[in-house]
């Protein structure tokens, strides 16, 4: 059949997984959780039928920040830490686009935390997705912001001493209007919680354990505590998403929260109506006279 002819099944104008995937092959080390996060970042886009040229993908540094290279959507993979900033000027700029933010526990949590409280507090309309391996793959396994307390690294030949970073709860207090928490093992529950971070007006922050394999195995650790939200869960009611986030012995997968706030780059917008032109001179002879 020629390129581009329809099927029964399929029209022509259907986007598929394959149709978000770019001519470059994953690099990641076999086994590694990110895998599963761009598997479930195609199907959340091929669920949502966005057009390509519609979809703007931003990193930072770190392996898992390799992802746009890996799609055929448009990419921008900036500095270390600075992803959050780029897809807020991307979205001023071009309200009209789906701006995804892919980045790691390194990026994000260290060098990068000082963007998350105030993309979340402006509730840019971004879709943030962290993959947290707990270690600094790229650079060879030291510590993360989010290792576990203990965890014996290159950097901490003695055990980690400090307390993790909790990103569901510091998203949560940041003031994110939606909170998620997946798991790159299982992608097809993750594609949905993307699917809904997307359409989400506002700041979304999904938190993904993507255990690294080769420099910190979790995957057993995280098939055995796993679970579902609370049967009956309210995703409205922040205190408790809160408390769940600090005081959870199990690992919970799904939305810890979610509320309607309006979003930063149409306020923006709203507040041109208002502007005034400025008079130099006058203010000048106010200010001097």
């Amino acid at each position: 059949m020629p390129d581009g002819a329809a099927t029964a099944e399929r029209p022509s104008d259907v986007l598929t997984v394959k149709d978000y995937r770019s001519d470059q092959k994953p690099v990641w080390c076999p086994g590694c959780g990110d895998f599963g996060v761009l598997s479930a970042t195609f199907k959340a886009l091929a669920a949502l039928q966005l057009p390509k040229h519609q979809v703007v993908v931003v990193s930072g540094i770190g392996c898992s920040s390799r992802a746009p290279y890996f799609m055929s959507t448009f990419g921008f993979h900036g500095v270390h830490g600075r992803a959050l900033p780029i897809a807020t000027g991307i979205k001023l700029t071009r309200p009209d686009l789906t701006v995804l933010v892919l980045g790691g526990d390194g990026d994000l949590m260290a060098i990068g935390m000082g963007h998350l409280p105030h993309a979340a507090a402006r509730n840019i309309d971004v879709t943030c997705v962290m993959m947290d391996n707990q270690t600094y793959g790229l650079t060879k396994a030291q510590a993360s912001p989010t290792s576990f307390m203990g965890h014996k690294t290159k950097s901490t030949p003695y055990g980690v001493i400090a307390k993790p970073m909790n990103p569901v709860l510091m998203a949560l207090a940041a003031g994110a209007t939606f909170v998620a928490r997946g798991y790159s093992a299982r992608p097809n529950e993750l594609a949905q919680l993307i699917v809904e971070g997307i359409k989400h007006k506002g700041f979304s922050f999904i938190h993904v354990h993507s255990p690294c394999a080769e420099f910190y195995n979790t995957y057993d650790f995280y098939d055995q505590r796993v679970t579902e939200m609370p049967e009956g869960w309210d995703t409205r009611d922040l205190k408790a998403a809160m408390e769940l986030a600090l005081t959870e012995d199990r690992v919970h997968l799904g939305i810890f929260y979610r509320e309607e706030r309006p979003v930063y780059e149409l306020q923006v917008r709203e507040l041109e109506t208002r502007r005034e032109e400025f008079d130099l001179a006058r203010f000048l002879q106010e200010r001097f006279s």
